[in-house]
This record gives structure tokens, sequence and C-alpha cells, in this order.
């Protein structure tokens, strides 16, 4: 499934999306479970929509939709999960739903974090 969501969708580095986050380019959205955010800490700035909730949280119709999850709607949504798998599949779902300005990046929160990405632990 991840492979055939990979020739769908739009994938970007560790360095695209520090630049996008650090020029205000990017509603940066962490699809990890809660468990992952208070073992391994969070991006700070990031928003938090665990993956079970992704289309429920990002669908207009849906009675949990959360448009106040984001400063800007209209900026591109990056997503990224642990390692770069969920996050692919939950892209393509989002595309699925009508949303063309999003992309997921590669190899996720560890890549993330070796990458110049500060991160943040409760």
């Amino acid at each position: 499934l991840v492979t055939e969501a990979l020739k769908e969708i739009k994938t970007i580095s560790t360095d695209d999306a520090h630049k996008m986050c650090n020029d205000n380019k990017c509603n940066l959205i962490d699809i990890r479970d809660i468990r992952e955010l208070q073992n391994e800490g969070q991006v700070d700035g990031a928003n938090h929509i665990p993956r079970g909730m992704l289309e429920f949280w990002l669908d207009p119709g849906s009675p949990y939709y959360k448009k106040e999850k984001f400063d800007d709607i209209n900026k591109k949504m990056v997503l990224f999960c642990a390692g770069g798998l969920r996050s692919a599949l939950a892209t393509k779902s989002l595309k699925e739903m009508g949303y063309k300005n999003i992309a997921h990046i590669n190899g996720g929160f560890a890549s993330m974090i070796d990458n110049g990405f500060k991160v943040v632990k409760e």
C-alpha cells in the first residue's frame, strides 16, 4: 500500500520541510500516536492530529472538523509520522478527500530530529 501511495503523492525532504517551516509556508502535522509524543517528544510548532482522527478532523462535513487547528488552512499541509509510512498513506487519503496542497516528509520524525527540527518534551 505504501509503495502505491508514494507513486501518487508528493514526498519532500526534511531540508525542504525545515525551510518551509522557517518561512511560515506550511502547516506541519504530526500524525503519530499521543504515546509517541509523550515518549519521544514533539516537533516544536507542529499540529498534532492522531492518525485515527485525521480524516474526521479535516473533513469540513464532519461534526469533528477542526479548522481552528491551523493558522491558515490554505498553506501546504506537511504530514509526518515516525518513519514516513503512515504519513504516506495519510497524505494519499487526504488527496483522495480533495486536498491538493499536501505532502509528507521522507523519513518522518526520525529524520527530522537528525536534521535541525527542534523537539520539545513535556
